[in-house]
């Protein structure tokens, strides 16, 4: 009796091991199924998302390509004020302004060094003020010439093209920028940035001031001559001395003969 339901228990069991594996096999399916049923549109959704961050990576290079290239070419650019408004084409406008760099510069510029010349913004008849010229050079070499010698211009002023970022940080960093020249210090603008060297200022005035303080004067000093009038003075004293030499050996020798004479 025992040994039937040994057997029977052993069936029993095996029967419960086999729908077990059944279920967690049917539950595993169905889980996949389900995982599988949201997987498809993430993993779909992942694909587009992929191809458009290639697409944005690309459209970014070429910005990077388009900022690169005109940075290089504002290296090249100023903007003028001040130049008066009366030309009809662009060549006179560009002689206008090679004349204005000619007269107060003295610096000629050939027609060839000018990449391109124009009046920026639009014209309103109703202000009578000059709009600004953007002026880009072939080479920047000459354009920091004029930026180097432009305190000297007349009637026109000329500054470095920034953008519009660029301008409004500098404009805010005037006051500060006069508050350090203020204290004496030098204090300049570079690009956005505020460049301060402290003390700097006092030290070259003290040195100026001692270096030219003033000396003692006489018309008669030698040091207050002109060198062709030392070297003139010098050989009347050497000859001086040497016809003082001469007669002092002439009086020599005639005491020398007087006295064996006797």
């Amino acid at each position: 009796m025992e040994g039937q339901f040994q057997i029977l228990f052993d069936k029993m069991k095996i029967e419960i091991q086999s729908q077990t594996t059944e279920l967690k096999q049917s539950i595993t399916k169905s889980i996949m199924d389900k995982i599988d049923d949201k997987l498809i549109p993430l993993v779909e959704e992942n694909k587009n998302l992929k191809i458009r961050v290639e697409k944005l990576e690309k459209e970014i290079e070429v910005m990077k390509r388009v900022e690169k290239k005109n940075n290089i070419i504002k290296e090249n650019n100023i903007v003028v004020f001040g130049l008066e408004e009366k030309e009809t084409s662009t060549l006179e406008l560009l002689q206008e302004f090679k004349k204005h760099l000619n007269q107060d510069l003295n610096i000629k510029i050939e027609n060839y060094e000018i990449n391109k010349i124009h009046r920026l913004g639009a014209k309103n008849r109703e202000i009578n003020k000059p709009r600004p010229v953007l002026c880009s050079f072939v080479n920047n070499w000459r354009k920091y010439e004029i930026i180097k010698n432009k305190k000297n211009l007349i009637k026109i002023n000329i500054s470095e093209d920034y953008s519009k970022e660029v301008l409004e940080k500098r404009k805010g960093l005037q006051a500060k920028l006069a508050e350090e020249r203020k204290k004496g210090n030098i204090a300049y603008l570079k690009y956005d940035k505020l460049v301060v060297i402290e003390g700097k200022m006092n030290q070259d005035k003290r040195k100026r001031e001692a270096s030219t303080s003033p000396t003692a004067y006489h018309p008669l000093s030698p040091s207050n001559q002109p060198k062709k009038h030392q070297i003139i003075a010098s050989i009347k004293a050497n000859r001086t001395n040497v016809f003082d030499m001469m007669r002092g050996r002439s009086n020599s020798l005639s005491n020398i003969s007087t006295t064996e004479k006797q």
